[in-house]
């Protein structure tokens, strides 16, 4: 799979990363073979993905924990791989009698990051970023845990997720060191990022834009639209039919067209993906060696919104 650098670390990654967040299970459901997950991880990084994205929520550590037996099984992979996790994000209940909440306050970052590489049975983690914006927090106090982290060779490089384009600045100002990722939704379903500042600001920064959530939270997908609000599974009707009717074309499928469209974006966005199907998993990995064209690109922007561009 085609690579990129991943903002201005030096690291690089394939042009899609594997996400993580349903190797335990899906809404809130654990898989019945319990061997689902790991399987889906071995077959990623033999498909090519190099650049695998978690969060220490997902399935309650457990997604970091079946990446770890992978890591445990494969012991030269570590090598060519680049692990990324994200922290901020409390459940209800966590200590018992809490509100669900955002805490970006150093001593819970600090200790996220131990319980992350604890469970991947790692020493160093690449990548850490925050998970969604604490609207207490203090960029000071957020810096020197970073900070911390990477003098104590804990964490490698730092970046943010779901933020806007102000919360960044607040961050990165107080940072001596760059933010190379903002992981935000971006989709044919979901265009504010376009819109919004936040993608240029990437291009200034030198961030790497990571899209979740780029098959518009699956309706861009093979599944039925039945069920979904009018609106949506109109548009989502809408894009089907374009993406369709361009996939011969390009030698993808549908889901590979999508993909596509988001890695077309100057700001350089790495798709994350998530299915745990190996055959879907090898499928969308094609969509990394096609570049689209500006008309193509537009006119599936046309179809998403509904209405020709002025």
């Amino acid at each position: 799979m085609k690579t990129c650098e991943l903002g201005a670390s030096g690291l690089r990654v394939s042009r899609l990363a594997y996400g993580c967040w349903r190797l335990a299970g899906i809404e809130g459901k654990r898989w019945e073979d319990p061997s689902v997950g790991r399987r889906a991880v071995h077959e990623a990084i033999d498909a090519g993905y190099t650049f695998l994205d978690l969060a220490d929520i997902y399935g309650n550590g457990e997604c970091e924990r079946i990446v770890g037996d992978v890591l445990r099984e494969r012991p030269g992979a570590r090598d060519s791989l680049v692990m990324a996790s994200k922290c901020g994000i409390r459940r209800q209940g966590d200590p018992a009698g809490s509100v669900g909440r955002y805490d970006f306050s150093a001593g819970h970052i600090l200790r996220s990051v131990e319980g992350i590489l604890q469970r991947l049975g790692l020493e160093t983690l690449d990548l850490l970023m925050l998970h969604r914006p604490d609207y207490l927090m203090e960029p000071e106090e957020v810096a020197g845990a970073l900070a911390s982290l990477r003098a104590s060779g804990k964490v490698r490089h730092f970046g943010v997720s779901n933020f806007r384009p102000s919360q960044v600045d607040l961050l990165a100002r107080a940072c001596g060191f760059p933010l190379v990722t903002h992981q935000v939704e971006l989709s044919l379903m979901h265009l504010a990022t376009l819109e919004d500042g936040t993608l240029d600001q990437c291009k200034v920064l030198h961030m790497t834009p990571t899209a979740w959530s780029p098959l518009g939270r699956g309706v861009l997908g093979d599944g039925s639209l039945e069920g979904h609000p009018e609106p949506v599974a109109a548009r989502a009707a809408r894009l089907h039919a374009e993406l369709d009717a361009m996939a011969p074309g390009m030698g993808l499928d549908r889901v590979g067209v999508a993909l596509a469209w988001v890695l077309r974006h100057p700001s350089r966005p790495v798709p994350v993906v998530g299915s745990v199907s190996p055959a879907r998993i090898r499928s969308m990995a094609r969509a990394a060696d096609v570049e689209m064209g500006r008309e193509d690109w537009y006119r599936l922007l046309v179809a998403s919104r509904g209405e020709r561009v002025p």
